[in-house]
């Protein structure tokens, strides 16, 4: 076992590492926030403003990792509407491979003294029985508003890639990808879609240099006045022959035009043409936010699993 560390690139690598083991084994027991893809995208997108604030542990086993805990403190959060939001709550996300299935009481035990003075968040997989036993005997309890009608749990859901519909743009619009358009663009395309998000220029810098970026596998929707009308990373596992997408997002005056799912259908061609051969995406789950659901259901996508939200207030 390592001392307590802030994540950094090589440590990023190797949680992505595990996270390509426990998905060859066992895809159902991968928490939210802790795929190959989501690892990156989170890193990437906040390790210049955020990294203070982002401790982790690692375990290792004949020199192997095995499991980790990277906790997210309460921290203030620059918007790009010029607001500030004061993330009061500390949220970890961690992963721990199914043959060290034990190690999950010392996670919990390093998360409870690292975050101790705030509320404490963290979303399992609901398929991680053994776990969910042991985050209820360290008195974690499931979190009511995250799991109402419009709440925040997230689903994964899946889709082969062996027959992927041929996709189709309204006229004037064309794909590109980042490699082909300026950083202030493609940063511009996320934030008309997410705004208000802290992302920037530096935040994509940093995703750009995230294990397993490819600007070939960021693709974009141009609208006729040179909008970037739609935006997805895709996450490209080789091990497992599998990708990803995060994030994935629409302008909202280009919405209900068939762009995302346009962008959707040429994003898994050229993830099959990659070597890909299946598909993720994760979307919320609850019943008041159908949209995005929907959208990937719409293009074959179906629900894997879903993650389990638990809270332990501070004290």
């Amino acid at each position: 076992m390592t001392t307590p560390r802030y994540v950094n690139a090589a440590d990023l690598r190797l949680m992505q590492g595990l996270a390509q083991r426990v998905t060859a084994v066992r895809p159902d027991l991968i928490n939210s926030d802790s795929s190959f893809g989501e690892l990156a995208w989170n890193w990437g997108r906040g390790h210049a403003t955020d990294h203070a604030t982002w401790p982790c542990r690692l375990w290792f086993s004949g020199g192997d990792l095995v499991a980790w805990g990277w906790a997210q403190l309460p921290r203030r959060v620059r918007m790009n509407d010029g607001s500030v939001r004061d993330v009061t709550r500390a949220y970890l996300a961690y992963q721990v491979h199914p043959d060290h299935a034990e190690l999950v009481d010392e996670v919990i035990d390093w998360y409870d003294a690292t975050a101790a003075d705030a509320d404490r968040t963290v979303r399992p997989s609901a398929s991680d029985e053994f776990a969910l036993e042991r985050w209820a005997a360290h008195g974690y309890g499931t979190d009511p508003a995250a799991l109402g009608d419009t709440g925040s749990w997230t689903q994964l859901n899946e889709r082969d890639l062996i027959d992927v519909e041929r996709p189709s743009l309204p006229d004037g619009f064309r794909f590109r990808d980042a490699d082909e358009v300026e950083p202030e663009a493609v940063v511009q395309a996320h934030l008309d879609a997410w705004s208000p998000s802290s992302y920037t220029v530096e935040g994509y810098q940093g995703v750009r240099r995230a294990p397993g970026y490819r600007g070939d596998l960021h693709v974009l929707v141009e609208a006729p006045d040179g909008t970037m009308a739609s935006s997805a990373i895709m996450w490209l596992d080789e091990v497992n022959r599998t990708a990803e997408f995060e994030p994935v997002g629409t302008h909202p005056d280009h919405r209900r035009r068939g762009l995302a799912r346009a962008l959707l259908l040429h994003g898994m061609r050229l993830a099959r043409a990659a070597g890909a051969t299946h598909m993720t995406v994760a979307s919320l789950g609850a019943p008041g936010h159908p949209e995005a659901r929907g959208l990937y259901y719409g293009v074959g996508f179906r629900k894997f699993t879903q993650d389990a939200p638990l809270l332990k207030t501070a004290g």
